[in-house]
């Protein structure tokens, strides 16, 4: 007996005898990475190809004049969506989802990625509710310019969540159910804004109510 509690003392040393609990988290939160660190696959823009948008330094970057990064996916209804993102100085960028394929700002609700574009709706905001203003818009600047911040988007029917660093800034239930399915995408909302995007995951609520 005593032999075998040496044994097991030795491999728990060498850390062979459990899981580490950051692995087992990994495995089971049940999220999904929409962008592999390396390149865009599994993206577009319309009408094709990855336009403007690049890969560097371990980030999607999107730059120059308007345009939107999409999901090759475009059948997502209820999940929880999070993607670590930078912003610069006056840029001025979105966290689309259930969003439409297709030319110009698409069809789609937008989490709003802002912190010092003279646009006033800042990052936080569920963008185009105005007569909805004091439950979806946001107005004070919650992170720096050229920061790293984690927005969250959880969607569950026509109810909707937005959080800034684990803080809920969104609780919104749009009585309109205006969009019901889509693909994800982030903007790049005009020449001069520059976005980053180090890591984009889904977790799809199955079910969900």
């Amino acid at each position: 007996m005593k032999q075998v509690l040496v044994g097991l003392a030795v491999l728990a040393g060498l850390g062979l005898g459990t899981l580490p609990a950051g692995n087992a988290a990994a495995k089971d939160d049940g999220f999904v990475q929409l962008f592999n660190g390396k390149d865009l696959k599994g993206w577009k823009v319309y009408p094709n190809g990855t336009g403007r948008w690049k890969v560097e330094d371990g980030a999607i970057v999107g730059s120059g004049p308007a345009s939107h990064l999409f999901t090759e996916k475009g059948d997502y209804t209820d999940f929880h969506f999070r993607a670590e993102v930078m912003i610069n100085d006056m840029g001025n960028s979105g966290q689309y989802f259930r969003t439409q394929f297709g030319p110009g700002f698409p069809k789609g609700y937008e989490a709003q990625i802002n912190s010092t574009h003279r646009d006033p709706i800042k990052t936080g905001s569920l963008y185009g509710f105005p007569k909805h203003a004091d439950k979806t818009v946001i107005k004070d600047i919650l992170v720096k310019p050229n920061t790293w911040f984690t927005q969250e988007v959880i969607a569950k029917g026509n109810h909707i969540i937005i959080k800034v660093n684990g803080k809920t800034t969104v609780d919104f239930v749009d009585e309109e159910n205006r969009f019901k399915k889509g693909h994800f995408a982030f903007q790049q909302h005009n020449d001069g804004s520059i976005v980053k995007i180090r890591k984009a995951e889904v977790k799809e609520l199955r079910g969900a109510k």
